[in-house]
């Protein structure tokens, strides 16, 4: 997988942040409780997030509603 691809497939948090339009803080709070999309620790320590995982993650949501 090149890095092109997989920069489509994978979100960094502002990303993420910015899709949703939620705040840094309010995904460490959801993430603190269990309720964010699953997430990939990097070894310098970011976070990425699968595309699939966040579009399951928002099925998962809409169903809840």
């Amino acid at each position: 997988m090149t890095t092109a691809t997989r920069s489509r497939t994978m979100l960094t948090l502002a990303e993420l942040c910015e899709e949703l339009a939620i705040s840094r803080s309010t995904f460490y709070d959801w993430r603190a409780k269990r309720r964010a999309p699953r997430c990939i620790k990097l070894p310098n320590g970011d976070l990425r997030i699968r595309r699939s995982d966040l579009e399951h993650w928002l099925d998962d949501r809409e169903d809840a509603a």
